[in-house]
């Protein structure tokens, strides 16, 4: 059997601390079930990460860095309402492939808003950062204008909060969208969350038109 390295441990912890985070929340969610997923004693979680905050941390950096690296790769070549485009059907293949990523995009919010209410606003600025990173790297990518972006990413926000609610596609709340968005999004959204794998839609080309929804 081939021993991993502290780096490669690492990394299962964190991709454990991703989906069981995603399900439960930051307080919702102890280092005991964390290491249980991972396969490593919870003692073994602290010689990795300092405490639950550094963990989370590293969770939710890691959620944000690979949508956004993923978002990049989509749109290299491109600009402007081809880059859009692109990273928007790139976004959505995300959602459907792996729901975890965006239940944890939803739990890095409350995990903020929740540090900010206790007067945890270093934490809760670290927790900030990587999705500021998204935002950086999308406004760069695209070439587009301030307003440009925030609609961009506010379609995307929107997406967010129409699948985490489960809204039916075809509902009126879906009319401002692209409707493939919402059916593609939900159909491998409810798939991946029973079975963990990717939904029927993984491998589509995602949403097309100038009302595809970007990344949140």
């Amino acid at each position: 059997m081939v021993r991993m390295s502290a780096q490669e441990r690492r990394e299962v912890v964190v991709r454990a601390a991703v989906v069981e985070f995603a399900r439960g929340g930051y307080h919702g969610t102890s280092t005991e079930t964390i290491a249980r997923r991972s396969g490593v004693s919870q003692p073994y979680v602290f010689r990795l990460f300092p405490g639950k905050q550094a963990l989370f941390l590293a969770a939710a950096t890691r959620c944000l860095a690979q949508i956004t690296a993923r978002l990049v790769c989509a749109a290299e070549g491109l600009s402007g309402e081809d880059a859009r485009r692109a990273m928007a059907n790139a976004y959505t293949r995300v959602i459907v492939k792996e729901p975890e990523n965006l239940l944890m995009q939803m739990q890095v919010y409350a995990a903020a808003a929740a540090a900010e209410a206790d007067g945890n606003h270093a934490f809760a600025e670290a927790v900030r950062e990587p999705w500021q990173e998204l935002w950086d790297a999308v406004h760069l990518k695209t070439g587009a204008d301030i307003a440009g972006t925030t609609t961009f990413v506010a379609r995307g926000m929107l997406v967010n909060t129409l699948v985490s609610l489960g809204f039916p596609a075809g509902h009126r709340v879906w009319n401002g969208l692209d409707p493939s968005a919402g059916i593609r999004a939900l159909e491998g959204f409810a798939d991946g969350a029973r079975t963990g794998e990717a939904g029927s839609g993984a491998h589509g080309d995602g949403p097309a038109g100038g009302d595809a929804a970007g990344p949140s």
